[in-house]
């Protein structure tokens, strides 16, 4: 990974962050940054515990100098307020491409979500990374990750010296991760739309990890879908995990689902519904192509490591 050294890992608390820590390590200095104990850390990899939004995280930055950043600091669960939400990952990101820029770092990966389409009636089939970002016209709840990847894609255009991709994964599977349609599909009678059955694309854990050391090593500038080893029907997902299917009206059931939200018994919010009703798929070869990128878990593979 020539002229990269020390990478900085920001979110390397978490599941997803430990094992892309633990991936990198083998060649590079891996430097942590969480608000949460960073467990299983490497013997002498340097850890901060500290917020992005803070004076502390801009001293590390000047004290590590990394080389390189890998930005998976975003919430991307429900359970606490929606402003602080939004603030950790708007604030928070704008400030960590501020010390990118400041404190000269060489690369950059940002991970955002294939959500960010939006799931639509009149999506194509396998939507490519010029389609517009168009998930807050009916999900509110996610416009700040639509922001997060908008950010990103500023700024990798106004600093070209700084080699920015932006990944765009398929939902992710596995033990350590914790998003909504993980939630979703460990229930055990699972909500779904009456006469829908859209198709949904999935990939490993372990798989997106790889896909992130690779956006590292080939010194990929620009947005990447990442997609894993195929696509399913809803329902086929929901029996593969050991769950089902409780087919309900739409009114019904997203009355109910707004319901259990706001009392706080489901983690899903209303305007991810779209998501179980229309297709959002996409295309992910132009990765594939520049990358060499093939996935290694199938999907019985991934589905099993969220059985009951």
């Amino acid at each position: 990974m020539a002229s990269v050294e020390k990478v900085l890992i920001v979110g390397v608390a978490r599941g997803q962050g430990r094992l892309l820590a633990r991936r990198l390590s083998r060649d590079l200095k891996v430097v942590g940054v969480d608000t949460d104990e960073w467990e299983r850390r490497p013997a002498g990899a340097p850890f901060y515990r500290t917020d992005v939004r803070t004076r502390a995280f801009e001293d590390a930055m000047r004290k590590e100098q990394p080389d390189a950043v890998v930005h998976l600091g975003t919430v991307r669960h429900f359970r606490g307020p929606e402003t602080q939400r939004f603030d950790v990952n708007v604030r928070g990101t704008r400030k960590l491409l501020d010390h990118c820029r400041t404190y000269g770092v060489k690369r950059l990966v940002v991970l955002s979500t294939s959500y960010v389409y939006g799931a639509l009636s009149d999506n194509p089939s396998f939507m490519a990374e010029e389609h517009p970002l168009l998930a807050g016209r009916n999900y509110p709840e996610i416009r700040d990750l639509v922001e997060v990847d908008s950010l990103a894609n500023a700024f990798m255009w106004q600093y070209p010296d700084i080699r920015t991709s932006i990944l765009r994964p398929v939902p992710t599977l596995g033990y350590y991760s914790d998003n909504s349609i993980v939630n979703y599909l460990r229930q055990s009678r699972v909500v779904v739309m009456m006469g829908f059955n859209p198709m949904l694309q999935f990939m490993h854990e372990e798989d997106l990890v790889e896909a992130m050391a690779l956006a590292l090593e080939r010194r990929l500038r620009g947005v990447y879908n990442v997609t894993g080893p195929g696509e399913v029907p809803l329902r086929v997902a929901i029996r593969e995990t050991g769950g089902r299917p409780l087919p309900l009206p739409e009114p019904v059931a997203r009355a109910l689902l707004s319901r259990l939200f706001r009392l706080g018994l489901v983690r899903i919010p209303p305007g991810a519904i779209d998501y179980i009703k229309y297709s959002c798929t996409i295309a992910g070869d132009r990765f594939a192509r520049e990358t060499g990128f093939r996935p290694l878990f199938g999907l019985k593979e991934s589905f099993r490591s969220l059985r009951r």
